[in-house]
């Protein structure tokens, strides 16, 4: 599909703001739809690759800082944010996050842009009893990271004029090439973090950008609103690691509740089971990989994580 199926009234125009590993593949699958498209990064490295793609307008900046603003022609078809908190602790969520949606908000009041796209987190939800957890559950007052990204979420539903469509995607635990802190620690012979009972919910990064495009094109009045990221089948930690060490003929894992997270943390084994079903009935939204089996297999098929592996039981 491309942006003159989604909107066949106009040409193909997105802007992606954060071109990190979410951001910088939606930026890749663009160009390769034919849209034209702006990138916003506040990584020069990252700058200087999407410029190797080819049409890709590139911008190096702060997205808190309006300096971006006279740069992007703020009307576009399809406008997603998906920066990431690039460190600082809580100040840094707030100037990521808070701040640089207020800083979308009022680039937005100068044009017209037709759907908006923020990609937030399932962390946003406190439930920590096994219990399955729909868009309709209560979400923050359990820490002061998640509150800030509810107080995100709630720019995004502000922002713009009556035409423009919002829809806030709550990302689960994001893996995919490249990004597979598991496998790594597998392979390493190292424990793993957390509570091995706990349920992670998880997403593979082609998933992710499926429920953008997926969004863009079921855009309409009344759609509005919060969706859900996740694949279909939410699993132990214990039942991840534990099929992974067989495919990859490894000793049975070991786990650490202590060690550190991938972002340098105490992990935190939060037991929850997130639905998907709101997505896919509005959407028509599939996850190309519906559990971390066919996720996982797709990595190591591509070489992408190297090492050997076998059969694994049925």
């Amino acid at each position: 599909m491309t942006m003159k199926d989604v909107f066949p009234e106009r040409g193909g125009t997105m802007t992606v703001l954060g071109a990190g590993y979410v951001g910088g593949r939606l930026v890749r699958q663009a160009v390769g739809r034919g849209l034209r498209v702006t990138a916003l990064t506040r990584n020069r490295s990252v700058a200087d690759r999407l410029k190797d793609l080819g049409g890709v307008d590139v911008v190096c900046g702060l997205l808190e800082d309006d300096a971006w603003h006279s740069r992007i022609p703020p009307d576009q078809d399809l406008v997603v944010n998906c920066v990431g908190a690039g460190g600082g602790g809580l100040a840094g969520y707030r100037r990521s996050y808070l701040e640089g949606q207020e800083s979308i908000n009022r680039w937005l009041a100068g044009g017209r842009v037709r759907v908006l796209i923020y990609t937030g987190s399932i962390g946003v939800y406190p439930q920590d009893d096994g219990s399955r957890v729909d868009e309709t559950a209560p979400a923050g007052g359990h820490s002061e990271f998640a509150d800030v990204l509810l107080e995100a979420e709630r720019r995004v539903l502000e922002a713009g004029g009556p035409d423009l469509r919002r829809f806030i995607l709550r990302l689960a635990g994001i893996y995919g090439p490249g990004r597979h802190f598991l496998l790594d620690r597998l392979r390493a012979g190292e424990p793993i973090p957390g509570d091995p009972g706990a349920v992670m919910n998880a997403v593979h990064l082609d998933d992710i950008c499926g429920a953008v495009w997926s969004a863009a094109a079921g855009a309409r009045p009344g759609s509005d609103g919060v969706y859900n990221v996740v694949d279909d089948l939410p699993a132990t930690r214990r039942e991840v690691a534990g099929w992974l060490a067989s495919r990859l003929g490894l000793p049975e894992p070991v786990f650490d509740p202590s060690v550190s997270g991938p972002r340098g943390r105490r992990a935190r084994s939060r037991h929850r089971r997130i639905a998907n079903e709101k997505i896919k009935a509005t959407f028509g939204w599939t996850p190309r990989f519906p559990t971390y089996r066919e996720g996982y297999t797709a990595i190591l098929k591509t070489g992408d994580a190297t090492g050997p592996v076998r059969s694994a039981p049925s």
